[in-house]
């Protein structure tokens, strides 16, 4: 436990999953703690909701905003073993109304939060349907935050002041679409963005058109599929043609694979670059999300530039603001719950002076050199955050390493590694049937035989 003079009075943006570990790191260490939560309860984006925005492609700057991206079908895409923290880990509970699959459904995630947040008290730490509207440094040192009840007079607004602010926010409710498509302005369909897709029955007897391909992309196109006529996947990769490996599944059958949008037509068709067209009822873009922090006022020292928030030493501090502003879970394409425990463990150290930050130009220049390698590699501004990448597995882990080993805590498991990239695989080559098939005695070897596998066919790729 700290001495008191190294307390500090934390504002915590956002009661997710990375909200609650970040409070739970602070308390631990003695810090006085408060959770801001927009939402009705904790839970972040693991709280279903049937709701959906009234701009169904989430353009509209005075839309009610709708936090859940939630699809009715869900379930998690990694092992409920990789997901937990450490010290409580996600297991399954043997009570009859939970879901003990080793994939479980969205609804378990937010049981399993619950009572993370039950079993280390943090619920007495939360204001829930209060939404932060203003975040800014004082000339005293110390971070204003201004913030209103949800569903309150108009105006009222509450002020506190606080040593820091870690913003745990989140980046799944301000929708990212495709843009530069010729005519889809007088494409004659109905547009919508994954963030608004519920469940597959509007969808019924409807030719969609899916643009992306990532993991969500993959799962929701499966999950339309079951109602829809025809799914038509569109990607940036040179592949074409009918997608095989759903299509060896009859329920895929009616699946499709191609090159990107050439063109929407005025007449309801919808033209691919490999020369074929559809007519399309439905263009449903799984195009992501765009990290969006409205409260932020910094004068510029953080931005947002085509999804790079920055800049940020270690994804985490802006070394200007440094260390009272800081973010938890700004990377993607990452074990979620493990990472965010692991930035906030270094976050509580530095906070309670365990633990030193390089000078403001020591991170500015560490932060420089990473930007000029992404540039050199001819890695998009967009993909900054992105801190795996399946085509450089000879240096997994090595920023949740640094993490931990700058936390002064063990560094991850070699089975959380193994059962994380090996799931990737099984993904990418059996995505109908991936998330049922393990057992328990064979979970961690498979895993890592998947993934050794999957590493010498690269290997022997790149040498040809």
């Amino acid at each position: 436990m700290p001495h008191q003079s190294t307390a500090k009075k934390v504002a915590v943006v956002g009661a997710g999953a990375a909200g609650l570990v970040a409070a739970r790191e602070l308390r631990k260490e003695g810090h006085d703690v408060m959770v801001f939560e927009r939402g009705t309860q904790l839970g972040g984006s693991w709280v279903y909701s049937s709701e959906v925005e009234s701009d169904p492609l989430g353009l509209d700057p005075t839309r009610k905003i709708v936090e859940s991206s939630l699809y009715a079908s869900l379930r998690t895409n990694l092992p409920r073993e990789v997901m937990g923290f450490r010290d409580f880990p996600f297991v399954p509970s043997g009570k009859p109304d939970r879901d003990s699959r080793r994939f479980p459904a969205h609804q378990e995630v937010l049981r399993y939060l619950e009572d993370f947040a039950c079993e280390f008290g943090l619920n007495e730490l939360i204001c829930c349907q209060t939404e932060v509207t203003y975040v800014g440094l004082e000339t005293d040192g110390k971070w204003m935050v201004k913030s209103r009840r949800i569903g309150g007079a108009e105006g009222c607004q509450v002020t506190g002041t606080y040593d820091a602010v870690v913003v745990c926010s989140g980046h799944y409710t301000e929708p990212r679409v495709a843009d530069n498509i010729p005519g889809i302005d007088l494409w004659p369909g109905r547009q919508i963005h994954s963030h608004n897709y519920r469940t597959p029955g509007p969808y019924q007897d409807q030719v969609v058109v899916l643009i992306g391909l990532s993991v969500s992309a993959l799962d929701i196109s499966r999950d339309i599929a079951v109602s829809a006529k025809e799914v038509h996947i569109t990607t940036r990769s040179e592949a074409a043609g009918k997608l095989g490996k759903f299509g060896k599944h009859p329920i895929y059958d009616n699946l499709w694979l191609h090159s990107m949008i050439e063109k929407a037509h005025e007449d309801g068709r919808v033209s691919f670059q490999d020369g074929s067209e559809v007519l399309a009822n439905v263009i449903l873009h799984c195009t992501g999300y765009k990290q969006h922090y409205p409260f932020l006022h910094t004068s510029g020292a953080v931005s947002v530039d085509d999804n790079r928030v920055g800049p940020l030493f270690k994804h985490v501090f802006p070394p200007a603001l440094a260390p009272g502003l800081s973010f938890v879970g700004v990377p993607s394409f990452v074990v979620p719950f493990f990472l965010f425990e692991l930035q906030s463990k270094w976050i509580t150290g530095i906070l309670s002076g365990r633990i030193s930050l390089p000078s403001e130009e020591k991170m500015m220049e560490d932060i420089e050199a990473f930007y000029s390698k992404l540039e050199v590699e001819g890695v998009p501004k967009r993909y900054t955050h992105q801190i795996h990448d399946i085509k450089k597995l000879f240096v997994p882990f090595e920023y949740e390493d640094w993490l931990a080993a700058e936390s002064g805590c063990p560094p991850p498991e070699e089975w959380r590694k193994n059962m994380f990239y090996g799931t990737i695989v099984r993904t990418l080559n059996q995505p109908a049937t991936c998330l049922d098939e393990w057992v328990d005695e064979d979970l961690v070897l498979q895993a890592h035989q998947d993934f050794m596998q999957y590493l010498s066919a690269a290997v022997a790729a790149s040498a040809l």
